[in-house]
């Protein structure tokens, strides 16, 4: 039986947008305390998440972008040490605080390491509980609470570092993963699959994909079964055909019926579902090879029993 890897680093809870803003640092807590209290913690490999390295982030981002970024935290801390503001918006619903380039490093850090560990066969798969999440941040774009978007990277990495010839990128945010299609779209060593609401933020991803893309729209309110048929009908017969020899997860929770970011309907059983059903792939196809990377889930209890669930499968527990 293959091991289970969870890369989180304290830089992650140091980044925050302002008080009230729902992507906060106790999102972690929530995962972190569940883990504890079910013992599921006590099955993981646990590591510190590195800081990536600026090249590797080149492979999915420009640039210019990433300089944007850092540029930004510099100009800030600077504000911050003359008395002035604590935060700067980078667009309505995202900004940043001095601590935000560090923890983007680690986040994107943590997805390169788990990547570098099941492609050594250290670990079977493995979770990146990090924030920030990444799945809007497009080439040239932070949006969304993203700045840097970690599974495209990670997914990059993986065919270009190591040569592998085909990877799979699976998304269950509730959001349509802007960011990865805008990265990924057209490269044909990758295949994205998806659902989302929509009409929903970021307002896309229903119109004319590239042949590379199969995300799939689905209106607020469908039921979780409705969504289950949808993925083995749509999905499990791509992914089959495609035979990657690598998966990548976006794992946004933040589809649960609970969590008032989205209208879908999903509990933790269906968390466990739609991970059976990519474990499965990725015993067929790729080695067991999964590296799962947290993107949204704003209600910490429901976050953090739907991890639980995720995590209880990858770890076979």
């Amino acid at each position: 039986m293959g091991k289970t890897g969870y890369y989180t680093h304290r830089d992650c809870w140091k980044h925050e947008m302002g008080p009230g803003h729902p992507e906060c640092p106790e999102r972690l807590d929530a995962i972190e305390d569940r883990l504890l209290v079910t013992g599921v913690g006590d099955a993981l490999e646990r590591y510190d998440a590195p800081e990536a390295a600026l090249t590797d982030i080149e492979l999915a981002h420009g640039r210019l972008h990433i300089a944007s970024i850092r540029g930004l935290t510099d100009w800030l801390r600077e504000e911050v040490e003359a008395g002035g503001p604590t935060h700067t918006q980078v667009d309505p619903d995202t900004s940043i605080n001095v601590h935000t380039w560090k923890a983007a490093l680690r986040s994107a850090g943590a997805a390169l390491a788990a990547t570098d560990a099941v492609m050594a066969g250290e670990l079977e798969n493995a979770f990146c509980a990090t924030r920030p999440p990444g799945h809007h941040a497009c080439r040239d774009k932070a949006m969304g609470f993203c700045f840097f978007n970690n599974v495209a990277i990670a997914a990059k990495y993986a065919l270009d570092r190591y040569h592998l010839k085909r990877v799979a990128v699976i998304d269950f945010d509730v959001h349509h993963g802007n960011g990865t299609e805008d990265i990924l779209a057209g490269d044909e060593r990758a295949l994205m699959v998806s659902f989302f609401q929509h009409p929903f933020f970021p307002y896309n991803g229903d119109q004319n994909p590239a042949a590379n893309m199969l995300n799939v729209p689905v209106a607020a309110y469908t039921k979780s079964m409705d969504i289950r048929e949808m993925i083995e009908t749509t999905w499990i017969p791509r992914l089959e055909a495609f035979q990657p020899e690598m998966i990548f997860i976006s794992a946004g929770f933040d589809a649960h019926r609970e969590d008032d970011m989205g209208q879908l309907g999903l509990v933790e059983q269906d968390y466990t579902w739609i991970t059976l059903r990519i474990k499965d792939i990725a015993r067929r196809f790729s080695q067991g090879r999964i590296v799962s990377c947290l993107e949204g889930g704003y209600v910490p209890s429901a976050l953090a029993r739907s991890v639980e669930a995720h995590l209880r499968v990858l770890a076979d527990l």
